[in-house]
C-alpha cells in the first residue's frame, strides 16, 4: 500500500537550492518570520496572503499581494493583529469562490491564552477585505485550539485540514495534529475526525500539520509540517502523506523530504499553485543563515 500511495504523489518535494526569495524576514535572527503563505492563481496572476512576525510583536500582520510573474508582488492591503482583536496572527487561507467572491480565513490567537480560532472576512475584490466585517467560523474550545486552515473546494464540497493543539496540559500546548472538516459553503463546518496523527518515536512525533493537499486518481496526497520535539516548534520540516480519502492520511516518509540547510532547518507551510500549463509554483517559509525565516518560491516546469 505504501508504494501505491507514494506513486500518487504528483508534486515533488521543495528544493531550497532552487528557491528565490519573495520577501525577506522583517528582522534578522530567531522568531522573525515572513511566510505562512496561501497562494492562488486567478486570471493569469498570482494572489498571495502571508504573515509577518517579529519577536517583540509575534504575528503582527497579514498582507494580501498580487503578482504577474509570481516573484515580485504588489501589496494590496494589510491587516494588523489589533484590527482582529488578537495577540498574534498565523497562517491565512485565501480563496475565490465560484461566484467571484473572495475569502480570507485568518488564524487568530486569543489574548493571554494558548487558544487559537479562525475568523473569516469576505470581499468583492482581493483589496477589499475589511476586518470590521469579520466573523468566527472555527471557534475551537477550552480543550482545543484550531489554526492554519488549508481549504480545497472539490465537486461542490468544501474540504478543510486544520492544525489542532491541546490546551488541557499547559506543558504540551505545542503538540499538534491535523483535523479534517467539510462544509457545503465554507461557512459552517462539520468536523469529521483526525486526518493525520503524529507518530510516536518518529521525526514527526510532536506534531503533524497538513500544509498542502492534492486530490489524485487514487485518493489524496499532502505535504505536511512535522517535528519531533518542543524545541523544534516553529522549525518544522516538510514530509509527505497520502491516503484513500481526505480524512485518512498516513505519513509516507521515514524522515523529512525537505528542510533548510541552515541551523533550525525549518521548511514549512508549503502552498502549491497550479499555473494551468503544466507548471507549478511553490511558496513556503524557509529558515535562513541568520535564523530568521524568508518567504520563498520555486517554479516547477511541466
Amino acid at each position: 500500500m505504501h508504494d501505491e500511495l507514494a506513486a500518487q504523489v504528483l508534486t515533488a518535494p521543495p528544493d531550497p537550492a532552487r528557491a528565490r526569495i519573495v520577501l525577506s524576514a522583517p528582522e534578522s535572527g530567531p522568531e522573525a518570520w515572513a511566510g505562512s503563505p496561501s497562494a492562488i492563481a486567478v486570471d493569469g496572476e498570482i494572489y498571495l496572503a502571508y504573515r509577518l512576525r517579529a519577536p517583540e510583536h509575534r504575528g503582527y500582520a497579514v498582507k494580501v499581494a498580487r503578482s504577474a510573474d509570481g516573484v515580485s508582488f504588489e501589496t494590496l492591503l494589510t491587516i494588523g493583529k489589533e484590527q482582529m482583536d488578537c495577540e498574534s496572527l498565523e497562517r491565512p487561507a485565501l480563496l475565490r469562490t465560484d461566484d467571484g467572491r473572495w475569502r480570507l480565513y485568518l488564524s487568530c490567537a486569543t489574548w493571554g491564552t494558548k487558544h487559537w480560532r479562525v475568523e473569516l472576512i469576505e470581499a468583492a475584490a482581493p483589496d477589499g477585505f475589511d476586518p470590521v466585517r469579520r466573523h468566527v467560523v472555527l471557534p475551537g474550545d477550552s480543550a482545543t485550539a484550531v489554526k492554519d486552515p488549508v481549504i480545497v473546494v472539490r465537486d461542490g464540497l468544501w474540504h478543510m485540514w486544520a492544525a489542532m493543539h491541546p490546551l488541557t496540559d499547559p506543558g504540551h500546548t505545542d503538540r499538534m495534529w491535523t483535523g479534517y472538516a467539510t462544509s457545503p459553503d465554507g461557512l459552517a463546518w462539520n468536523w469529521q475526525g483526525t486526518a493525520l496523527h503524529p507518530r510516536a518515536g518518529e521525526w514527526d512525533s510532536r506534531g503533524a500539520r497538513v500544509a498542502a493537499v492534492r486530490f489524485t486518481p487514487g485518493g489524496v496526497t499532502a505535504h505536511y509540517d512535522g517535528r519531533a520535539t518542543a524545541a523544534q516548534n516553529c522549525e518544522e520540516r516538510t514530509g509527505i502523506a497520502a491516503g484513500p480519502a481526505p480524512g485518512e492520511l498516513a505519513a509516507l516518509s521515514d524522515g523529512p523530504v525537505a528542510q533548510s540547510a541552515y541551523p533550525g532547518h525549518g521548511l514549512r507551510y508549503l502552498s502549491v499553485v497550479d499555473l494551468g500549463d503544466g507548471r507549478e509554483r511553490l511558496y513556503y517559509e524557509l529558515t535562513n543563515a541568520h535564523g530568521s525565516h524568508d518567504l520563498v518560491t520555486e517554479l516547477r516546469p511541466a
